[in-house]
């Protein structure tokens, strides 16, 4: 008797810690979770409490500076010509890498081009060459063709994407050929079958490429610090340069202002494309 009740009274704690365990288990992760989130987070909240206050800075309770930040930051940076500047280069470089990428990819998946396993690599190498590698040969043959200081040297040479190209590549290596073979019994030549089925069912691709872009060109610093020259073609990043590098104290509540107009941009973007950016990248990467 005495051992089967010891034998009953270990099952019971034993049940009683994995009941416990089940319990604690979910509290922890959440715990974990949300200090992770406070630790990546704080960052941005505190710019957005920086922005709210005036004169002396260091304070985490809110002020009542923010509009009058707002409009100093507007005004003192040229922000709405600078965000228009940006607008442009941003939506003309997600457009034209997305017509690219479509237009490369569909060439190496339905036609036989001679070498492309050889081409797909070259272009996939291009992603061991950082901006900052390209950047004296790239600005050099800008120089030559006279787009410094332009849209088109702001933008061109960035049209190329081996993101693009192999994203587009592997989703239509799982297009079923059947409808190749429909369009081409239908009379639908290789651009009618592109453009009216390929490119409708891309548009998840497409709406994940679009956002990649959009927010790595709005965040461009480096090369639009070199070719922009005029507020005509300067980008956003250089107005909130310009906030900080003047010559008089820096009011880091202007600068704050400033920060969080030009976050809203890619914000929307990003909001309005999060299921397509998750849906393309997971599609694409089963595919690898």
């Amino acid at each position: 008797m005495s051992a089967v009740t010891a034998s009953t009274t270990t099952t019971r704690t034993g049940l009683r810690e994995g009941e416990l365990r089940h319990r604690l288990y979910p509290i922890v992760m959440h715990a974990i979770m949300l200090t992770a989130v406070l630790l990546v987070t704080f960052p941005l909240i505190y710019a957005i409490i920086l922005s709210t206050q005036s004169g002396a800075l260091g304070s985490l309770r809110p002020g009542p500076a923010l509009l009058d930040n707002v409009q100093r930051a507007w005004d003192s940076a040229k922000m709405g010509l600078l965000m228009r500047n940006t607008l442009i280069v941003a939506l003309a470089v997600a457009i034209g890498k997305i017509i690219l990428s479509l237009l490369g990819a569909f060439a190496l998946i339905y036609f036989r081009v001679r070498f492309g396993g050889l081409i797909m690599a070259l272009v996939m190498l291009t992603h061991l060459l950082p901006l900052p590698v390209r950047i004296v040969p790239t600005y050099e043959l800008l120089t030559e063709f006279g787009w410094v200081d332009t849209f088109w040297g702001l933008t061109i040479p960035f049209f190329a994407s081996a993101t693009g190209l192999l994203l587009f590549q592997q989703f239509f290596r799982t297009v079923p050929t059947d409808l190749a073979d429909a369009a081409r019994v239908d009379g639908a030549g290789p651009f009618r079958f592109l453009v009216s089925i390929l490119i409708p069912v891309s548009r998840t691709n497409i709406g994940a490429l679009f956002l990649i872009e959009f927010v790595y060109m709005w965040n461009q610093y480096l090369w639009p610090l070199l070719v922009a020259n005029s507020d005509s073609t300067r980008q956003v990043q250089i107005g909130i340069k310009q906030l900080v590098a003047s010559d008089a104290v820096i009011e880091w509540g202007v600068v704050m202002a400033g920060s969080m107009m030009v976050i809203i941009p890619p914000l929307v973007v990003l909001l309005t494309l999060q299921r397509s950016l998750m849906t393309g990248l997971t599609g694409a990467t089963e595919d690898l």
